[in-house]
């Protein structure tokens, strides 16, 4: 393995399910940069949020990326947000290789009601929270070096097809 590879997309996409599996075929570390957050905090991401502020968290966010990013060669599943902050994305372009993983708008709702761990999404305005946070965010997930589109694929065939990328 030359080069991390790098999964990014909207929260709830399965980013840290599609990274335990490649980092496994791989037989590499696997990285969740959310989790690697909470485990130095103490406390969740939504915890952060309230406490500290989104300000506070994306400045944590980029450093513990970026530390991440210079010190490994491995499957990283980024945080839904993570991709969009400029000193990640370039490091990410530039000695990574990237993946964007893609869902349905209404299958992703569908995941986030089911759990209330996501900070930037209110229940009561989830369809515009939704929606806003993925039109800002698609042009620049687009900037990544592979998109899947991992609507009615199962789980096996979207590693299949990251690795085939991250292969060749």
């Amino acid at each position: 393995m030359n080069k991390s590879l790098v999964l990014t997309g909207m929260m709830g996409v399965g980013k840290s399910t599609i990274g335990r599996l490649i980092a496994k075929k791989l037989k590499v570390k696997f990285i969740d940069v959310d989790k690697i957050i909470e485990k130095n905090q103490k406390k969740s991401i939504k915890r952060i949020f309230e406490d500290n502020g989104e300000s506070y968290f994306r400045k944590l966010e980029e450093k513990v990326t970026l530390k991440i990013l210079n010190n490994s060669k491995s499957v990283i599943a980024l945080g839904g947000g993570a991709f969009i902050n400029n000193a990640i994305r370039e490091k990410v372009l530039n000695s990574c290789v990237s993946v964007w993983l893609k869902v349905d708008l209404d299958k992703l709702k569908k995941r986030y009601v089911k759990n209330d761990r996501r900070p930037l999404l209110n229940k009561k305005r989830l369809n515009a929270d939704v929606k806003k946070i993925y039109q800002s965010r698609k042009k620049i997930y687009g900037l990544s070096n592979f998109k899947i589109n991992c609507d009615n694929i199962d789980k096996t065939k979207i590693v299949q097809k990251i690795l085939n990328f991250y292969e060749n």
